[in-house]
């Protein structure tokens, strides 16, 4: 028997041709190449299998080839090595010493370190003058798909080419001409299937390539491809998004059970549909169906379905996608997180109209004219502001606020509760907030009013009472504040009251809506009116020195200057 060789060795590429999503790389390197210009320390650096290491040989190779116009094989000038097993200073040391030897035959000695960032920093260390000033004859390539760990001043010595990630359809397309070059029978979905699945790694597409093919066994459908991997195909997703957009909640959840019975993980069936509806909306448009990556036949289903569902609702429905898949870690019922998601796309513009924070009731989903024969898919998207309501509703809260209105306007009894919701974002709420303000606004002391004399004594208890009071309420600053000086009374009736500063003046002006009510009524007057006055502190001159002690002293007694001429003393 053959011995069998995996596709990822077998068709790794051996000229920039036939380097498969790095276009741009491969054309700087041959052009440096042609015109002489290629430095001698490079960092290619980017994910698995993007093809670094397969450049860098095919570099290696070809910077002697130009030079040379026999066909002679220069592997031996080639030197590669796998720092993840070499990556001691005494590795590095060896190369040090071989690097001044010139070629024997060629013009240089290429050095391939691959997995550079394994290193250590002493061996870093002791590459860097070789890298800052390497011998004419030696080039130096790394390779790693960790350029953070590789440190400043090696990438600073260095010219860094960085890979980016296959796309799917350069995947899919290189996996078209192999299946072409191997007679094999193939879907175009089940090639899209494992280039979704090799997430940008042609070495990972390859390595699925080849256990898809021994399992069907030459025929890829997929069908079988998406079962083997425990992915979803399109089909799957085409024949969910059917149930959803025809409400039907009931064979959707069951769907999905059967979908988690297979193995399916909730976040990727959750990512999944966000890319079915993102396809959906890329379809709408001609200028944005090539940013679908999938086949031809599958960018024609796209565009069928489409057809038949509103910009509006497509967006809204990613967005609740999500909201899903950020929240899907932190809930601890992750299958009902998912179903309930499921349900709200199938309820989010029921009746044309959006639906925001709650799903209908299946028996109005089963009556629903949408969900019967002959049912039209596109909806005609209107933005409300806040839920629905119904006329009835509308009504009766705009008498509610009309009474609220009436009865302030006629200064009578305070509005009944009449246990009518009214939502907080209608034009409706607000009014009756104003007028409830309104109400509650303080309003102009009436002549007719009591306003029965009083003395201090009597102010004073009262002004004592309502201070325990809120002091037992837990309001002991205001409580220290209205205790700090004593109340008095001036010769019109009005409350001097004096505080220490303007921020004591300032909470206990918050504090006179309840303070002021309480001692008018305590009081019967309600002509009473209360004069906050901040205390101007005097400042003292402070003694500091002997001769301002000196001075002090002779204010306090003069016969100390008689004292001091008699001594002949000095201040």
């Amino acid at each position: 028997m053959d011995s069998f060789v995996v596709s990822a060795l077998k068709y790794r590429p051996k000229t920039f041709e036939e380097v498969v999503g790095q276009e741009s790389i491969t054309q700087t390197l041959e052009n440096s190449l042609k015109t002489n210009q290629l430095a001698q320390a490079l960092l290619f650096c980017g994910p698995r299998g993007v093809g670094k290491t397969s450049c860098a040989r095919i570099l290696a190779k070809q910077i002697n080839s130009g030079t040379s116009h026999t066909e002679e094989d220069f592997a031996f000038n080639i030197f590669e090595l796998d720092a993840a097993s070499n990556n001691s200073v005494e590795d590095i040391r060896k190369i040090n010493e071989q690097v001044r030897i010139p070629p024997q035959v060629g013009s240089h000695k290429i050095y391939i370190i691959d997995e550079a960032h394994m290193l250590s920093n002493a061996a870093f260390n002791a590459f860097l003058k070789t890298l800052e000033e390497p011998p004419k004859h030696a080039i130096f390539i790394l390779a790693t798909t960790e350029k953070n760990k590789i440190i400043p001043t090696v990438l600073s010595r260095c010219q860094v080419y960085d890979f980016k990630r296959i796309s799917v359809q350069d995947i899919q397309k290189y996996l078209s001409k192999i299946a072409i070059n191997r007679d094999l029978q193939f879907e175009e979905s089940a090639l899209y299937l494992i280039a979704q699945k090799a997430e940008g790694a042609l070495r990972d597409a390859l390595s699925v390539f080849d256990r898809m093919v021994s399992f069907t066994n030459g025929n890829l459908s997929a069908a079988t491809v998406a079962e083997n991997l425990n992915l979803l195909d399109h089909q799957t997703y085409a024949e969910l998004g059917q149930l959803i957009f025809s409400r039907e909640i009931s064979e959707l959840l069951r769907r999905y059970d059967e979908l988690i019975q297979r193995g399916i993980d909730g976040l990727q069936f959750i990512k999944g549909f966000g890319d079915y509806y993102r396809n959906l909306i890329f379809a709408k448009d001609l200028k944005t169906v090539r940013l679908m990556e999938v086949g031809e036949a599958v960018k024609e289903n796209y565009q069928a379905d489409t057809k038949k569902l509103a910009t509006n609702y497509l967006i809204d429905a990613i967005a609740l996608l999500n909201t899903c898949e950020l929240n899907y870690k932190s809930v601890r019922n992750k299958r009902v997180h998912v179903e309930l998601t499921l349900m709200q796309l199938a309820s989010l513009h029921f009746d044309g109209e959006k639906k925001k924070g709650y799903i209908l009731p299946a028996s109005e989903l089963k009556s629903s004219p949408v969900s019967g024969e002959g049912a039209s898919l596109n909806y005609s998207v209107k933005e409300p502001a806040v839920p629905l309501k119904s006329k009835k509703e509308e009504s009766i809260e705009e008498e509610t606020v009309q009474k609220v209105i009436e009865n302030y306007e006629n200064k009578s009894h305070p509005i009944k509760n009449t246990n009518i919701p009214v939502s907080n974002f209608s034009l409706s709420s607000i009014a009756l907030k104003k007028a409830a303000k309104n109400i509650n606004k303080p309003k102009e002391i009436d002549s007719e009013l009591p306003k029965d004399p009083f003395d201090l004594e009597t102010l004073d208890k009262l002004w004592k009472h309502y201070t325990e009071k809120i002091k037992n309420k837990g309001k002991q600053n205001m409580a220290a504040i209205l205790s700090m000086h004593p109340v008095q009374l001036n010769s019109d009736n009005s409350i001097q009251f004096s505080v220490a500063n303007e921020l004591n003046k300032v909470e206990l002006e918050g504090e006179m809506e309840n303070l002021l009510p309480f001692l008018r009524k305590e009081l019967n007057n309600y002509s009473l009116k209360i004069k906050i006055d901040v205390l101007q502190n005097i400042k003292e001159d402070t003694i500091y020195t002997t001769t301002e002690k000196y001075q002090h002293l002779l204010k306090v007694n003069p016969i100390l200057d008689t004292l001091r001429k008699n001594f002949d003393l000095n201040f």
